[in-house]
């Protein structure tokens, strides 16, 4: 649903012609003509639908000083912007020290309004990703901090509210890349031990002979010493990614401590008290583990006691327009881009995709479509990779521009000092037996090509080879993945609906 502005202005014809204004943004728009309607119209707004107020800072009775003071005492507060007929600097300091985030002056232009408004909502995204990163950091994330619009996630948002109110293991289930780490951090934000320490393990990729040493620790000697993660989580919360991947060993101990309350680390001959709360995560299925034998049953019963499935993206694409713009904005203030927000096409792509990577590759195409936009609304042209694999979409490669005489191809090494009239080629053979592909090394005047115009040739061809796949493309070319992003957007390649 678009953003609704609410316009405050005690002028009729004023709030018409911005009500038209806005509407022709892209945002619903609501009006009030006094300030004590405003402020009843934003006391009301429990759902938060209200994303901006277009307030006048001159009116009769309750006035737009009087409204941003009365805002102070909400818990809820939608960014302001002031206009006035009364363009003074003591007028402007005055309403952005009450709480404004910009300020016009009527008659405000179409161009000023728009680019206003969509720099107040940039600045509060940013604001809110601020906040959720520090409450992350910090222990305090909520379930209220997670984007899950759907019904599937708002199952599983229940489910973790009733796990953060109890004491019991928890095992979130699901596939690579769908948030099992932030509902983790969700339930302990919300649970008794949200002061207490998130330890994270991931069971997969730690190595085997080490993964004792890693949780329970060791002590060896005065001068070497490791606290285990079981005893780094003591009052807080462990949690163990891919927990499928322990070894029986391994399994056997953790099992011993949540039974025991205690661990026994390398060295010393004393054992060590330790108190912590458990969330397990796996994409595996840990029952066909345990007929295995790869798995322990009595730690599968007792993981299995509460157990949380968080669905692929594919179940809940009505969330990803507001994952979209989540990223987005993060990705926006991480890279000094200006991006504040993707058009309609883009987002119907987006719906369209089965997204077999979840959240993590949304995030990383995301990420991609911010670094390669040039303009601030990004396009199905920033997403190449997605437009490839949705019908009614595809990808094209500008071609390179081809010498005026097309040039022999001259299999072998180039020498030094060799005649400089000879329309030299690199040759890429290709793996299927068919005729070399061949990159001009010199221009139709016989001059050696700069290494840039080369570098486009050899990017577009690997675009093609490996079919826009971006991390086979850039270990192909030994170059990162940014820097690979960077050049194809320098040369053009984009995506086109047909």
């Amino acid at each position: 649903m678009p953003k609704c502005v609410l316009v405050v202005d005690d002028d009729p014809s004023q709030r018409r012609i911005l009500e038209e204004s806005i509407k022709r943004f892209g945002y619903h728009v609501a009006t009030a003509d006094s300030g004590e309607t405003a402020l009843a119209a934003l006391k009301a707004d429990s759902s938060g639908e209200i994303c901006l107020v277009l307030l006048d800072l001159i009116m009769p009775g309750t006035d737009g000083l009087a409204v941003l003071s009365a805002m102070r005492a909400l818990p809820r507060k939608p960014p302001f912007i002031v206009q006035t007929a009364h363009g003074s600097i003591d007028a402007a300091i005055m309403a952005m020290r009450a709480g404004a985030v910009d300020f016009v002056v009527k008659p405000v232009s179409p161009e000023r309004l728009e680019v206003s408004i969509k720099n107040a909502l940039k600045i509060e995204a940013l604001a809110d990703e601020l906040v959720r990163i520090k409450a992350s950091a910090k222990g305090e994330l909520g379930f209220a901090d997670l984007i899950a619009g759907s019904d599937v996630m708002t199952r599983v948002l229940e489910l973790g509210t009733r796990a953060a109110n109890s004491t019991t293991p928890i095992l979130i289930e699901g596939e690579p890349g769908v948030g099992k780490e932030l509902i983790a951090r969700a339930i302990q934000g919300e649970s008794a031990r949200q002061s207490g320490p998130f330890v994270t393990v991931n069971c997969g990729t730690t190595p085997e002979h080490l993964v004792e040493s890693i949780l329970i620790g060791h002590e060896k000697g005065a001068s070497e010493k490791r606290i285990g993660k079981f005893a780094e989580a003591d009052q807080g919360t462990l949690f163990l990614d891919e927990i499928g991947a322990l070894s029986l060993d391994a399994q056997m101990k953790l099992q011993r401590a949540l039974h025991d309350g205690e661990i026994d680390p390398v060295g010393p001959k004393h054992k060590v008290k330790v108190d912590f709360r458990l969330i397990a995560a796996t994409n595996q299925n840990l029952i066909a583990l345990v007929n295995e034998g790869r798995f322990r049953e009595d730690l599968y019963y007792r993981l299995n006691v509460f157990p949380i499935w968080v669905p692929p993206l594919r179940m809940r694409l009505e969330d990803v327009p507001e994952l979209v713009r989540h990223f987005i904005a993060r990705f926006a203030a991480e890279e000094g881009k200006r991006v504040d927000g993707i058009d309609a096409d883009a987002v119907a792509m987006l719906q369209r995709y089965s997204w077999p990577g979840n959240i993590r590759q949304l995030e990383n195409a995301v990420f991609r479509a911010v670094v390669l936009a040039d303009a601030p609304t990004l396009t199905v042209n920033e997403f190449p990779q997605i437009a490839a694999h949705v019908e009614g979409y595809a990808v094209t490669v500008p071609p390179a521009p081809a010498p005026k005489d097309p040039a022999p191809r001259i299999a072998g090494p180039v020498m030094l000092g060799g005649s400089a009239a000879t329309p030299l080629t690199v040759n890429v053979p290709q793996a299927n037996g068919k005729d070399a592909i061949g990159i001009p090394a010199l221009s139709d005047t016989g001059d050696i090509r700069s290494l840039e115009a080369v570098e486009a040739d050899m990017i577009r061809l690997a675009f093609g080879r490996y079919r826009g796949r971006m991390t086979e493309i850039a270990r192909r070319l030994g170059i990162g993945r940014s820097t690979l992003y960077r050049k194809m957007r320098e040369i053009g390649l984009e995506a086109r609906v047909h």
